[in-house]
């Protein structure tokens, strides 16, 4: 942001925001006075109050009373004024504990995914969103094909973090045990060391020559690539937990805002393309968007703030989503804090 402040505008912005995301509550200038370092009056107070409202940084809410941020005042207070704040001893016990209690699961399924959200929830009183891994960076290690039935195939793809992704694959021919393990040890020659993504847009160069050899076969399984290698990005493989939490904030006294935190829970793919979205466009640091900058118009009464977690190749995105009057330090310093912590396991 380009607007330049006095040490002054600043101060009291600062004022402004955390006592509003303390408290909920338009801020007014005699608060601002008592609790700055700089001996102001009330008037002098009131006088920046006004100019930090011609630069749209603050507003009134409603007739004679204090100032609320705008989504700029917040902007500015996210980039240049807010302090990082620590999680204290308890905090951060109980999130090593209890991830380091599920760590084992990461591999496994969706208990400790589902389990750490909560985690985030309870401890920001947000909601708190965590996706699994997507696979395709992942480096394949192996891939097994095993025979279900006569129609179908179980392709098992063994990835090098510890993840396995498996894809039932419909067939129309009989094959026998010995074909597919010809095929499958022809694959892992093959495509063993790429990731899901270079075998996805590669796969048919990688094995034209088996093309030859049982052409019918192996043209089932360029047919059904796509759904094979994919990284499942499309898929809501996305977890929820706080959601309890964050409808006891003030906001959601509000049944229209009640309304939109439940129908956002309940659209997962939508909420899996936010966040990726947010954290390319920050280049997969911790993302922070508030407001107006959010991309739907469901969105624009929330921040968003996300970071990413990686095991092994691959990599998940984790984040937290509530009303602008988010503890912004404070919610940077969970995220970054468990994203490393799952990331260690």
């Amino acid at each position: 942001m380009s607007i330049g402040l006095t040490n002054r505008e600043q101060e009291v912005l600062k004022y402004i925001v955390q006592n509003f995301i303390t408290n909920a509550s338009p801020v007014g200038s005699r608060l601002v006075s008592k609790q700055m370092e700089i001996s102001l009056s009330s008037a002098t107070i009131r006088n920046v109050m006004s100019d930090l409202e011609d630069l749209d940084l603050i507003k009134t809410p409603y007739s004679s009373s204090g100032r609320i941020p705008t989504d700029k005042g917040y902007r500015m207070y996210v980039d240049m004024l807010m302090n990082k704040e620590e999680l204290n001893d308890e905090e951060k016990n109980f999130l090593k504990t209890h991830i380091e209690d599920k760590k084992l699961f990461f591999k496994e399924g969706e208990f400790a995914f589902s389990e750490i959200s909560k985690i985030l929830g309870k401890i920001s009183h947000q909601l708190a969103v965590i996706t699994k891994p997507f696979l395709g960076t992942g480096v394949l290690e192996k891939i097994e094909l095993v025979d279900v039935s006569s129609n179908k195939i179980l392709v098992v793809i063994n990835i090098s973090s510890g993840f396995v992704k498996t894809v039932i694959m419909d067939i129309d021919i009989n094959i026998s045990k010995s074909k597919l393990d010809k095929l499958s040890h022809f694959l892992n020659e093959r495509l063993q060391g790429l990731t899901l993504l270079e075998i996805k847009e590669t796969f048919n160069q990688r094995i034209s020559d088996y093309k030859n050899e049982d052409p019918e076969l192996i043209q089932m399984f360029i047919n059904q690539a796509d759904k094979i290698y994919s990284d499942d990005s499309n898929e809501a493989k996305l977890y929820f937990g706080g959601a309890g939490e964050i409808l006891m904030q003030p906001e959601f006294d509000d049944p229209k805002n009640f309304k939109n935190i439940i129908d956002l829970t309940e659209d997962k793919n939508f909420v899996v393309h936010i966040l990726r979205e947010r954290l390319i466009s920050s280049g997969n640091g911790i993302s922070i968007s508030i407001g107006e900058e959010n991309f739907d118009e469901k969105l624009k009464d929330y921040s968003i703030i996300c970071s990413t977690y990686r095991i092994g190749d691959t990599s998940g995105n984790i984040g937290i989503i509530g009303p602008k009057r988010i503890n912004y330090p404070k919610m940077v310093t969970l995220l970054e804090y468990t994203s490393k912590l799952i990331s260690e396991s």
